[in-house]
């Protein structure tokens, strides 16, 4: 049922077959199928369920013609339907439910039309045709093979900095100004918000992976993936909080390889409880954005997580983003005294822009579509364009200063600490 894609079998497949769920809808299906040339009898009743059980031991067709009118959850069905149907086929969706966004959602899903009911029959003959036209196109295979892939991990110093922001908003830009085809893999597994943050339903693709890791190849990362526009996808998950994800991080690892492969940029939304769990996940990044916020708690972190990457991933470019930047006189350190204690540049500075948040999160829109022309996304434009283009050397080379050792590192812990209470008394 689950195994791979068997080119042997598109000779067999029967150009047309719809499973319905009433004899009124199979009628004029069976009547526009006979004036195409197809046989009646490839029509049948069951709706998506006969649909999923006859697809997983026989040859899916050249195009499949679906009823969704019994299914209580149609975005869940299809996926079930994806599971059996094998690349190329055609899929047409029928149902009663008039409803726009029900529309878009499975259009993103895969889903080549969805016609209401009741069937008009001109309608019919003209999806139909469309579809033929689809299936019999040239296949065109783009050649991504002359620009190098990039994998960029974006690591949030502290918990709530805004790196998952970040990492969508800046794979948005990359995917839309690239244009390249982009790939966001949301490692938080329980409480990732990759999915969320384009108004998009995270499927169960990245908990399938994790309980199964052999299944992951180039077929399932087409399946799994949720499509937010042509050049843009997202692996995410919201699996149960009373569900502990248990993993050698193998499957981890197996996404990142056939992500490389399928697209040309992969933004890995990466926690940094993985940096202990699986340091492996950073090996071959290419780059590692660090978000912080300017705070005696994100210093400390940001010291140590440089340290680890130049201990773990020595040829990883590192970009340190400073997110939701305060005004000077409310920050609780300041700009020279944490760049003291990192003993290195902040690379860019995103001021706080509350009121486009909000305005981002209600339309379920990345804050660098929302706001174009502010000025919190003029620095993410800055950031994209610098990884695409170490992305575009393959630029591997730190090009930092050296790190502190582990004693040094907490003393300069100790001397950011010692200056709190002289700022402090200053303000007063």
């Amino acid at each position: 049922m689950n195994a791979p894609f068997n080119p042997g079998k598109i000779g067999l497949r029967e150009p047309f077959v719809a499973y319905v769920c009433d004899d009124a809808t199979a009628e004029t299906i069976r009547g526009v199928a006979s004036d195409m040339g197809w046989a009646q009898e490839k029509v049948s009743t069951g709706g998506l369920r006969n649909a999923v059980q006859s697809l997983s031991v026989a040859a899916s067709p050249q195009i499949l013609l679906i009823d969704l009118s019994e299914s209580g959850d149609p975005l869940n069905d299809i996926n079930a339907l994806a599971e059996v149907c094998e690349p190329g086929t055609v899929v047409i969706a029928t149902g009663q439910v008039n409803d726009v966004r029900l529309y878009r959602d499975l259009v993103v899903s895969g889903i080549q039309d969805y016609l209401l009911k009741p069937l008009n029959p001109a309608s019919l003959r003209d999806a139909l045709t469309h579809a033929q036209a689809i299936f019999n196109a040239p296949k065109v295979i783009e050649d991504t093979g002359t620009r190098p892939h990039c994998a960029t991990a974006f690591i949030g110093a502290r918990g709530g900095v805004g790196a998952s922001t970040l990492a969508t908003s800046i794979a948005w830009l990359i995917s839309e100004r690239g244009p390249r085809n982009t790939a966001i893999l949301d490692l938080d597994v329980h409480f990732g918000t990759g999915a969320l943050a384009l108004d998009l339903e995270p499927g169960r693709g990245l908990t399938d992976a994790i309980e199964n890791p052999s299944r992951i190849d180039g077929l399932f990362i087409e399946r799994a993936m949720v499509r937010a526009s042509d050049t843009l996808s997202v692996l995410s998950a919201e699996a149960p909080i009373n569900a502990p994800i248990m993993s050698d991080g193998a499957a981890f690892h197996q996404l990142q390889e056939e992500m490389r492969h399928a697209f040309e940029c992969t933004i890995i939304d990466l926690p940094r409880a993985m940096l202990v769990q699986h340091p492996h996940l950073v090996a071959e990044v290419q780059v590692a954005v660090i978000v912080t916020e300017l705070t005696l708690a994100a210093a400390r972190d940001t010291i140590r997580i440089l340290s680890w990457l130049k201990s773990n991933a020595p040829l990883t470019q590192v970009i340190v983003v400073a997110n939701r930047v305060l005004p000077a006189a409310q920050l609780e350190i300041s700009r020279k005294d944490f760049e003291g204690s990192i003993e290195r540049k902040i690379d860019y500075f995103v001021p706080f822009d509350q009121k486009l948040a909000a305005q981002a999160a209600k339309l379920g829109k990345t804050l660098a579509e929302v706001g174009k022309t502010s000025k919190t996304t003029a620095p993410l434009v800055d950031v994209a364009t610098q990884i695409l283009a170490i992305g575009d050397t393959e630029s591997g080379g730190p090009g930092r200063k050296k790190r502190a050792g582990a004693a040094s590192l907490l003393g300069k812990i100790g001397d950011l600490k010692a200056m709190m209470p002289k700022r402090a008394a200053k303000t007063k």
